[in-house]
């Protein structure tokens, strides 16, 4: 976006000088990568390269027509929300993430962050047991929270979750405790630093994740940026906020959509949900930080009816607008339509399964159940889209969703165990009518409640008996409760 887009280059230029005194860094240079600069890994460096970023891709977005009418701020995020909102000038933003960071070095290598997939109740009573040592930084959703505290905790924590089957993980890069009491060791030196500062009444309005809900930017004073680095991260309840007072689009700008996964947590459950209209877009991704991904982004954007500006998008790339026939598109086909076939005798035994790659279940006598099921790219043409090589294979995760859809049918809903033994490959290109014939075989359930299950698929071949595969293979039990 540097070199692809002006816009962009130019607030970015901006945020550099604003940055300028207050760092020893320039910020093009880290961000192009130059050799011998600052490293990103200092938490001095890249909370002022984020929050950059973030200004000025908010710039881009408003260009191009997407103007907001409400901002939002996740932690630091809220230090570029104030900037775009008018609550606080470059300047000043500048000032509160350059020195605000700059102070957080003082605690770097006594904590860290974790994330947690439970509810917010959930998280604090299994931090119980390290009072003191373990604080909920931020509730991103209501089955999202992350942990900050010192490593020793956060190891016992992490360990405890994963002997639960808890899957959670540390929060690269962080090497504090933010949101934690820990944050108090430098209350008095960051008001120092940011007393200078002057919010003023937004343009835009502000939602703080601080209070968790709309908050006159006046009090966006030096106390209310140590509060945002002190307290809980009230994310998910901000968003509930907005969308009880009508905002059904929600456009995260960074680098890489990391909240709007929370954001539709959060958005679940709300009054809106069944109207189905709530759309949530991210901006950039990690590696891909060019004008394609952005445009592709306001792609999203439009298609949930938000209103891009397209002439000024695509100026200057030597796109244009076309018009569409005023015609239904005409299709002519040239293949035979095969008749039905007659059911044959051994269909008897068989029912339908509601399912996109399972076609019907038969119950053997006292033993097996198999699910049967003929997959091919003809049938099933989203399948190509994951290929290796040109070589179209069916994704690990579908032989795991099928074997849950069989537990769930037969009561034994947990996917213990799926180890997969060899890759499935479909036809493609001029053979892709041709297929395979799947077969999911779920043995009887033990005293335990377990079942045995494994995939095997041959070639749907009608004149071969082809030897069966065997795919995977593994464990399903009943749920705990």
């Amino acid at each position: 976006l540097l070199d692809g887009c002006g816009v962009f280059a130019a607030r970015m230029a901006e945020c550099e000088r604003a940055l300028g005194p207050f760092v020893d860094w320039s910020l093009t240079e880290v961000v192009r990568g130059v050799s011998g600069v600052s490293s990103v890994d200092r938490v001095d460096v890249v909370q002022p390269v984020l929050w950059a970023v973030m200004v000025s891709l908010a710039s881009v977005w408003r260009a191009y027509g997407v103007v907001p009418v409400a901002v939002v701020g996740h932690s630091q995020g809220e230090v570029a929300a104030a900037v775009v909102a008018g609550a606080l000038s470059l300047e000043d933003g500048a000032r509160v993430v350059a020195l605000r960071s700059r102070v957080l070095r003082g605690l770097t290598g006594r904590g860290g962050m974790l994330y947690v997939p439970l509810p917010p109740v959930e998280a604090e009573r299994r931090i119980g047991g390290w009072k003191g040592r373990l604080s909920v930084a931020a509730v991103n959703g209501p089955s999202s929270v992350t942990v900050s505290g010192d490593p020793e905790a956060l190891d016992g924590l992490h360990a405890r979750l994963a002997d639960e089957g808890v899957l959670c993980w540390r929060v690269p890069g962080v090497d504090f405790a933010g949101h934690s009491p820990q944050i108090g060791e430098i209350r008095e030196d960051l008001l120092t630093l940011l007393s200078g500062i002057a919010p003023r009444p937004s343009r835009v309005p502000f939602c703080s994740t601080v209070t968790g809900g709309l908050l006159d930017t006046t009090a966006l004073d030096a106390t209310y940026w140590y509060r945002n680095l002190r307290t809980t991260v009230r994310f998910a309840e901000a968003v509930r906020s907005l969308l009880n007072t009508g905002h059904r689009a929600f456009v995260e700008i960074s680098t890489h959509p990391t909240l709007t996964y929370g954001t539709e947590l959060s958005t679940a459950g709300s009054d809106a949900e069944p109207h189905g209209d709530i759309a949530v877009i991210g901006t950039l991704r990690r590696d891909e930080g060019g004008p394609g991904r952005m445009l592709l982004s306001l792609g999203e954007a439009y298609t949930a009816g938000l209103p891009v500006d397209w002439a000024a998008a695509l100026k200057g790339t030597g796109a244009r607008r076309c018009e569409l026939p005023t015609y239904a598109f005409q299709r002519r086909r040239y293949w035979l339509d095969a008749p039905p076939q007659a059911a044959a005798p051994a269909d008897a035994a068989r029912r339908g399964v509601r399912h996109p790659l399972l076609g019907a279940v038969v119950d053997l006598p006292g033993a097996d159940t198999v699910f049967t099921g003929r997959l091919s790219v003809a049938r099933h043409p989203w399948l190509a889209d994951h290929a290796v090589a040109d070589t179209v294979l069916l994704p690990g995760v579908a032989f795991l969703e099928m074997a849950a859809h069989a537990g769930r049918r037969l009561g034994s809903e947990l996917v213990e165990e799926l180890t997969l033994a060899a890759p499935l490959t479909l036809p493609s290109g001029d053979a892709a009518a041709l297929g395979v014939q799947l077969r999911l075989t779920v043995g009887p359930a033990d005293t335990a409640g377990r079942r045995t299950v494994a995939f095997h698929s041959r070639p749907d071949d009608p004149g071969a008996e082809g030897e069966w595969t065997r795919h995977a293979s593994g464990f399903l039990a009943p749920r705990p409760a």
